[in-house]
């Protein structure tokens, strides 16, 4: 019994997530991508300004952002107004737009960085022939929600993948074009990581008249 009483206790797993905030991470609001942008453009900051909007046109995983190539979006050597990247989760290709600014905005840094086809369009610390890492990326969005006051850790990657996706249903309620942009392959999914309840259901129901 006393052995009991004076053994040490053993030492408690500390969760991986202790001090964090987990969930889902919300979209930025359009005064905050606003914000965003206007400070990278201030700050002369083209690679960033480049990739901020691209991340949010495109739509794409934090995975298939850093691993996109000049081709992907300037075969021609501009940027084109649309383009097709294939998903690393999936294996399927999903199609994006790239609005005036994006281009311009990768325009100038594909000048900037005397970036050519084959060569990944935003190159890591590890040399101008691998990609950025994923854990860059993420240091990089924090950095950028940081710089306008937002708390960092309450958003994330899927922050930038979420913020046009929502603005869309939120505006049409067309679920399915949403889905594609996404590059999901089940609604469900979709539903899922947009967060739509019944009540958001109800909404877009009560707009349409038979």
């Amino acid at each position: 019994m006393q052995d009991q009483v004076n053994a040490t206790p053993a030492p408690k797993n500390v969760p991986w997530n202790k001090g964090k905030v987990t969930g889902a991470k919300p979209p930025l609001r359009p005064k905050h991508v606003w914000s965003i942008r206007t400070k990278l453009q201030i700050e002369g900051r083209a690679r960033d300004l480049a990739m901020f909007n691209l991340a949010i046109d495109s739509k794409l995983r934090g995975c298939d952002v850093v691993a996109i190539r000049v081709e992907d979006v300037a075969a021609g050597g501009y940027t084109a107004d649309r383009a097709t990247v294939r998903q690393k989760k999936t294996g399927r290709p999903v199609r994006f737009e790239l609005s005036e600014q994006t281009r311009q905005a990768i325009d100038d840094y594909l000048k900037a960085a005397n970036k050519r086809p084959g060569e990944f369009l935003f190159a890591g610390h590890r040399g101008p022939n691998r990609s950025m890492t994923t854990r860059q990326y993420a240091r990089l969005v924090s950095d950028w929600i940081g710089s306008v006051g937002l708390d960092p850790r309450l958003f994330g990657t899927h922050s930038l993948r979420r913020t046009k996706a929502t603005l869309i249903y939120r505006r049409t309620g067309n679920l399915r074009a949403v889905q594609l942009l996404l590059g999901h392959t089940k609604i469900e999914s979709t539903v899922r990581y947009l967060g739509i309840e019944v009540d958001d259901a109800l909404a877009i129901a009560e707009q349409v008249d038979v």
